[in-house]
């Protein structure tokens, strides 16, 4: 499963610590998926985990004035300590950061258990992606049931990170972006034309595309000019951060046809034709998370723009 590191301006756990939630994400995972799994096999209700977890102890200033994180970088500075001997909230965010939770033992089959643990998965991701111990973001509902946002994290590997129409901040302007997939050996700048399934879109060097639905036809934006202006923001942060990763972009329609004989050789296209012979190719990537890839990360992560609020119990503290 993908991990998401950034969706829209939401605060992000992954900007708090990098170096920690990603391989954090990756282990939790694994340890639920097998509890869950052996309880299922077993017909033994699920117990609550008692292993000792990672506390994250902040800083007496940023539990005093957490304003002023824009100002400092959060430094990890953990303790292990029991679930039991934590107070009621620290216990409900270790449950938040551990994946605690209980999947439908009801499957008829281990497939549709996976399923049912990948969909919870999903709620703590888009928790992790809008949360931090000390604030919260307002998400939109519409990102539960969005089917492409589900696609990417359900479907990619765990080493993949995923930044889903995410806001930068540059020179003081907010820009929007679409999809950014963050691999070990490169980042693909995706633009998305899926407008009716079955449609053919006509590509050309102009504002507009023309979209063939049946009868009919429709001018769409040019989805190239999209996918340009990420790549050169990219570029722009990958110089800064001196990272050195292939920069790929790639127009997608998984339910219709592109027909673009102008397209340049550095620009791929994903339709219905040719969209699964990639996304096989791209699940299969053997190589783990890289020290390039988390640099990349924070290079994106540090010029995204986030909105959030203070949680009541900071703010009482």
């Amino acid at each position: 499963m993908a991990q998401l590191l950034k969706l829209q301006d939401y605060v992000s756990r992954y900007e708090t610590d990098l170096s920690r939630y990603p391989s954090q994400f990756i282990r939790l995972k694994k340890q639920q998926w097998v509890k869950i799994k052996q309880a299922w096999e077993t017909g033994e209700p699920l117990q609550p985990s008692h292993t000792p977890v990672e506390i994250e102890i902040l800083p007496e200033k940023e539990r005093k004035f957490p304003k002023l994180k824009k100002l400092f970088k959060r430094r990890s500075n953990a303790i292990e300590i029991p679930i039991e001997s934590i107070d009621e909230h620290i216990t409900q965010q270790d449950k938040e950061e551990n994946f605690d939770f209980s999947p439908s033992l009801h499957a008829q089959n281990e497939t549709e258990l996976k399923q049912s643990f990948l969909d919870q998965l999903l709620l703590f991701q888009l928790k992790w992606a809008s949360s931090t111990v000390m604030e919260k973001s307002f998400v939109d509902r519409r990102f539960y049931i969005d089917e492409r946002l589900k696609h990417f994290l359900q479907r990619f590997p765990d080493n993949y990170f995923l930044f889903y129409e995410p806001v930068f901040l540059l020179k003081k302007a907010p820009v929007e972006m679409e999809v950014l997939l963050l691999t070990p050996t490169e980042i693909w700048c995706l633009a998305f034309i899926e407008k009716a399934d079955q449609a053919a879109y006509i590509g050309a060097n102009q504002h507009f595309w023309s979209m063939k639905v049946k009868e009919e036809e429709k001018k769409v934006l040019n989805p190239v000019m999209s996918v340009n202006r990420m790549e050169k923001i990219i570029k722009q942060l990958f110089h800064l951060y001196e990272v050195e990763l292939p920069i790929r972009k790639a127009i997608v329609s998984r339910n219709g046809f592109i027909d673009y004989p102008d397209a340049s050789v550095d620009l791929t296209i994903l339709d219905q034709r040719t969209y699964e012979e990639w996304f096989e190719k791209a699940r299969k990537t053997p190589s783990p998370i890289k020290m390039m890839q988390i640099r990349a990360a924070k290079a994106l992560l540090d010029y995204g723009q986030t909105t959030s609020f203070q949680r009541p119990n900071w703010e009482s503290e």
